[in-house]
């Protein structure tokens, strides 16, 4: 598992959520988004933007770049 998929369930089961919330969230099956939990496919840099923004973590955070969730 890569941090990005580690700190998107991190994320995700903090405020509580199932895998078919965030698929819906995202407008995608709930199959594609636990490829992105799983590490099996990468997301790309608008859902990033997307997830970072939905979280109130910095993208750097969200990816992996960074231990800090403060967003500048």
């Amino acid at each position: 598992m890569n941090k990005i998929s580690e700190r998107l369930k991190l994320l995700r089961k903090e405020k509580k959520l199932y895998q078919k919330d965030m698929a819906a969230l995202l407008n995608i099956t709930e199959r594609q988004y636990n490829s992105y939990e799983a590490g099996k496919v990468d997301l790309n840099a608008s859902k990033l933007i997307f997830l970072a923004d939905y979280f109130d973590v910095s993208l750097d955070y969200l990816v992996g770049r960074s231990d800090s969730r403060k967003r500048i």
